[in-house]
């Protein structure tokens, strides 16, 4: 392809590209799924199959022998920027699922998914366990858009991500060395294990040093300080393509695993200019993988897709409706997910960009060795699967997770010292999605260390408030031990966010008025102690059944929304609710009261439920059920 015209597709991908985003956000979808309709469009199977007189933009040919090094690079970014977002604060959100999933999990896709190749298309063993080892990976350039606009529990995004990134790299090195295998360069069980070892050992060490080089450069090297944010940005990617062309260099396919460790090392070890950094990846990687996924949807052949017929069918629906769930619920077992959680987890697996790219690379090849039928069950298998978990997985996880009920709305709360953390257990107890708040770096790491979700910054901060989910918090408490902060953090929230309530802990009595002149419910930390006190002193029975909270006994309200218990009376609808559970009080519009036997409840009344934890918790389901 002429210079000019070259110049003028590569100016359409990007601008194609970026347009994606921008739907993508408008609808709230992966912008993946915009990504291929368009590569679809623009090359050979779309109007110009159909259209007489119409040529394609995007050919076989447009890049001619230069696309497997453009992608390859492509895709050493993208990986860098996947691992480069992976915190070890938040693999400690869920690290037994997240293990799980890497191991277990991997094993279950990769074993699945070879015998369902093997016994639906019935090709060889060989090249089923290609293809399985191919579509283990979940990817970042998926998950991380869906995660992007379904923000569910960090403990199930952490498993995500983590999933993603890291089957990406151990499934481009397994899938190498079956291809070898294939094509006749390696050997038995030894062999694999070997060739594996070989890649992966090669590519943590290439990645470390380089990592190390980075982070020694921007630590301690003058980047320039009128232009040091900048080059620290350059240098970094940089860093990452060095990673990627040397380890690959020493063994063909350790470039991922080198970006990809990389990219995690520099992410934890606290690097200079970090935000600056996130932000230029960001926007490169949409550019590569606007450019990647375009180009190869583009090379899609219809026809290849079809020649799979009921096979092909056969394994997608393996895929997504057996391999995928029984590995999630085998690898989640035990841990804090709920099964909505799991099953949300289960139908929201997309794969992405390594598959795609690695398959039509070996594609090539295998067709260049005369193995035309391999290659085409090969890129044929790995699309369809791709295109279908894209397509339903993808754009409807939204509408799956909203059908589950996994996006929860979050409580934040500013201050995560001893008050802030006994209040976030007793709200986690009850299955709140609780997000800590706290600058102080002691503090972040022991709240972190005890298992909490918490986000390191000022509470005072709008950016820092955004950032750790205040967009969609249902309610904000400030808990801090300092007022003038607390109230800061409150007139901030309220004239900010769209919060249904703010609550704030005064410590001086003086200072209440400040805070209700602004609506905020307040707890004086004096008064509270006070009435603690008299509690024991006049109801100690009391006072101690309600410091067990949550241990044996519980107090819920809940709103009256169960139509089938509607119209009945507390005396009627006694014997229907769990054990021991009582109705205690009635709230209704603005009133609220002890109830008689004869009290009738109504839509929309708020009830507060007293009785055993469990026996509440049941009661709450039945007058309010999800």
């Amino acid at each position: 392809m002429a210079g000019a015209a070259l110049i003028a597709v590569t100016a359409t991908i990007i601008a194609v590209g970026v347009g994606a985003k921008v739907l993508a956000d408008r609808f709230q979808v992966p912008s993946i799924i915009f990504l291929v309709a368009a590569g679809v469009l623009l090359g050979p199977e779309g109007p110009a199959r159909f259209v007489a007189g119409v040529d394609p933009l995007i050919t076989p040919n447009s890049f001619g022998d230069a696309l497997p090094s453009i992608v390859g690079l492509s895709v050493a970014i993208i990986v860098f920027e996947g691992a480069f977002h992976l915190r070890a604060s938040k693999l400690r959100e869920a690290p037994s699922v997240a293990l799980r999933l890497i191991t277990l999990g991997a094993v279950i896709a990769f074993g699945g998914t070879t015998l369902a190749v093997r016994f639906a298309l019935g090709v060889e063993w060989l090249v089923a366990a290609l293809i399985g080892a191919l579509l283990v990976a979940t990817g970042p350039t998926v998950v991380t858009p869906i995660l992007s606009v379904v923000p569910v529990r960090d403990r199930v995004a952490a498993a995500l991500e983590t999933e993603g990134i890291v089957n990406d790299v151990t499934a481009a090195i397994v899938a190498v060395v079956f291809f070898e295998l294939l094509i006749g360069e390696g050997g038995g069980v030894g062999e694999f294990v070997l060739l594996f070892a070989e890649r992966l050992g090669i590519g943590i060490l290439v990645g470390g040093l380089v990592a190390a080089a980075v982070y020694v450069a921007l630590q301690y090297v003058d980047l320039s300080p009128g232009n040091a944010p900048q080059n620290a940005r350059l240098l970094v990617l940089a860093g990452a393509l060095v990673a990627y062309g040397g380890a690959n260099l020493l063994r063909s396919e350790a470039g991922v695993a080198a970006v990809a460790t990389a990219g995690l090392v520099l992410a934890n070890v606290g690097v200079p200019y970090e935000e600056e950094i996130t932000d230029f990846k960001g926007d490169v990687t949409l550019v590569v993988l606007s450019f990647v996924f375009i180009n190869l949807a583009a090379l899609l052949e219809f026809d290849v897709l079809l020649e799979l017929g009921v096979g092909g069918v056969l394994i997608v629906l393996a895929v997504v409706f057996l391999i995928r769930p029984a590995l999630v619920f085998l690898s989640a077992t035990g841990d804090r997910f709920t099964r909505e959680e799991k099953l949300f987890v289960s139908f929201v697996g997309p794969r992405g960009i390594i598959p795609a790219s690695v398959a039509t690379l070996f594609a090539v090849e295998l067709a260049e060795a005369g193995m035309q039928s391999a290659a085409d069950t090969l890129v044929g298998t790995v699309f369809l699967v791709i295109l279908v978990t894209v397509v339903f997985e993808g754009g409807l996880a939204r509408q799956i997770a909203e059908r589950l009920d996994v996006i929860p709305m979050r409580v934040i709360i500013v201050g995560g010292g001893t008050v802030g953390r006994a209040l976030a257990d007793r709200l986690e107890d009850r299955g709140e999605n609780v997000v800590l708040v706290e600058r102080d770096e002691a503090q972040v790491e022991a709240a972190r260390n005890a298992g909490y979700t918490v986000h390191s910054g000022d509470g005072t901060d709008m950016e820092d408030l955004r950032a750790a989910g205040a967009d969609n918090a249902r309610t904000v408490i400030a808990a801090t031990g300092d007022d003038d902060a607390n109230l800061l953090a409150a007139q901030l929230v309220d004239s900010t966010f769209d919060t249904d309530q703010i609550l704030a802990r005064v410590n001086d009595p003086n200072n209440v008025d400040a805070f209700e002149e602004l609506g905020v419910r307040t707890v004086s930390s004096t008064l509270a102690t006070a009435q603690e006190l008299d509690n024991y002193i006049e109801r100690p029975a009391l006072a101690n059944w309600m410091n067990e909270l949550g241990e044996v006994g519980d107090v819920q309200e809940i709103e009256m929304t169960n139509e089938s218990m509607v119209g009945r009376s507390v005396q009627d609808l006694g014997p229907d609710l769990p054990g021991t559970s009582l109705i205690a009080l009635i709230a209704r519009d603005g009133d609220t009261s002890v109830p008689t036997a004869e009290t009738v409840l109504e839509e929309g009344d708020r009830v507060t439920i007293i009785g055993d934890r469990e026996d509440v918790r049941e009661a709450m389901e039945e007058l309010h059920p999800s």
